[in-house]
């Protein structure tokens, strides 16, 4: 490992500025990190060495004619989800595993733009529809905290790539978590940005066109060490796609609400109604709430004006199960809405509402949508009186490999207590369903020693609150933390 592993984008800008490093060198060092552990992690799955390296050869040259770009010369991982020109993009789908896009996305494009080198791609699980990452193409991926357990998904490879220090940045996507769980379970920070604030053309299915369309409830999101690096990525991936918005709009987004922690309002949530917390989170949450409360931040833990977080739950399930099976084989959409006539109308359980949603009518989804929107209505009344709310991204620490081919055979164990696999997704559907943008930070380690985060909730297209919160508590709680595994 050398000095520059674990070093922040901020601080690789301002060492190649002064010369103390070149990129060729960074990109270098990176490669060598890869090779030294990727053997054991696995989270890249399509490396893109020589071409990162001329890529980084060209950084120094024009930084050398006097050029300045935000990340100019800084090695960057892209999750497999995103078309990256002669690479596979193949969501773990088996017959998709020659597919090579003939175009960056959108995102890709972008971050090239602002002068970055991308190291290569990012593992997945099958299809982006876990909370692990592990597909039949390119195996499992390994948390770094701990080989046996997950490091979440469906940008696990991502996390993992940061906590291993290969690079100080990197693109994820989000519709269940997926940003905010992999960074809860490796140390990391993420952010889920505001619904549709970012485009996200180019992170389509291998086979499906490129269109300037945007999946219902999914966003793409930057991943990094330090707080500050995401404001960073942030600025690069912001503002609308030319080939829609873009031909009318700019995206100029507000400042943060407040630069101190004595200025900020915040609601902590501790419970939820379906699902408990388990004591290694609640232990995160505390963490916080001291540094909140030693910065002198107004701290409530209560608030009538919480939308209810169990019928959330249920809209959230609906939409989200509506997006992710909009694309399955008639005969098997027929067999699910076959099983969903069958529920009790009284049934308002995730599982009932999981199944509903992958057989909605438009009719039925259309008042789902309703439903949403009286719940964005209440959080605008929330967010009057907060700044933000701080909850936790999962039920627990990064739980052992589960691969059980049965979803719905496996148990997520809170506290001694099993409980069905995909209700630990609640949590993440609070900020998901009605589209506000979500800050995962590190809150230190739990009881077995691994990583506990939590998510900083903001209002609705003022992400930068939610972030200047993360730079703030980061400040307080120490941030990113080297795996023990790394430490050598």
């Amino acid at each position: 490992m050398d000095k520059w592993t674990y070093a922040t984008a901020e601080e690789l800008t301002a060492a190649l500025r002064s010369g103390d490093v070149t990129s060729a060198e960074l990109t270098e060092g990176t490669i060598a990190r890869i090779e030294q552990e990727d053997g054991a992690l696995n989270a890249i799955c399509a490396p893109d060495f020589e071409r990162a390296r001329e890529t980084a050869r060209e950084a120094d040259r024009a930084r050398a004619r006097g050029e300045e770009r935000p990340l100019l010369g800084i090695p960057l991982t892209v999750k497999d989800s995103y078309n990256v020109t002669g690479l596979p993009t193949t969501w773990g789908m088996p017959e998709f595993r020659e597919h090579v896009p003939a175009e960056d996305a959108l995102q890709v494009a972008r971050v090239r733009a602002a002068g970055a080198v991308v190291i290569g791609k990012t593992n997945v699980p099958l299809g982006l529809r876990d909370i692990q990452t592990y597909n039949e193409i390119h195996g499992t991926t390994n948390n770094p905290w701990d080989h046996t357990r997950t490091p979440g998904g469906s940008s696990g490879g991502s996390a993992a790539a940061l906590a291993a220090g290969y690079g100080p940045l990197s693109l994820g996507t989000d519709i269940g978590g997926s940003l905010r769980t992999p960074a809860h379970f490796c140390g990391v920070y993420a952010h889920k940005p505001t619904l549709h604030l970012l485009p996200t053309r180019g992170m389509v299915p291998p086979g499906v066109p490129a269109l300037p369309a945007d999946i219902d409830l999914a966003v793409v999101g930057p991943m990094a060490r330090s707080a500050r690096d995401l404001s960073l990525l942030l600025d690069v991936m912001t503002g609308p796609d030319p080939l829609t918005l873009g031909l009318a709009h700019t995206t100029a987004l507000p400042p943060a609400r407040h630069e101190r922690l004595r200025d900020f309002r915040v609601l902590v949530l501790d419970e939820h109604p379906l699902i408990p917390t388990g004591a290694d989170v609640r232990a995160g949450l505390a963490r916080v709430v001291d540094a909140l409360a030693d910065g002198g931040a107004r701290i409530e833990h209560r608030s009538p004006l919480l939308p209810d977080l169990a019928e959330a739950a249920e809209v959230y399930s609906l939409l989200m199960f509506s997006a992710l099976a909009a694309n399955f084989p008639l005969d098997m959409y027929e067999q699910l809405r076959d099983q969903a006539a069958r529920l009790g109308a009284d049934d308002h359980s995730l599982s009932a509402a999981r199944l509903r949603g992958m057989s909605l009518s438009h009719r039925d989804w259309a008042g789902a949508d309703h439903r949403r929107e009286l719940h964005r209505r209440s959080w605008r009344a929330l967010f009057a009186e907060y700044d933000a709310v701080v909850a936790p991204i999962t039920p627990t620490a990064a739980f052992p490999h589960q691969q059980d081919p049965d979803l719905l055979n496996r148990r997520i164990t809170v506290d001694g207590t099993a409980h069905p696999y995909f209700d630990q997704l609640v949590w993440a559907g609070v900020a998901t369903m009605p589209g506000l943008p979500a800050t995962a930070v590190p809150t230190g380690p739990s009881a077995e020693g691994l990583p506990v985060g939590v998510q900083l909730i903001g209002p609705m297209y003022e992400d930068r609150t939610p972030l200047r919160l993360a730079e703030l508590l980061e400040e307080r709680l120490g941030g990113f933390r080297v795996p023990t595994t790394l430490k050598r």
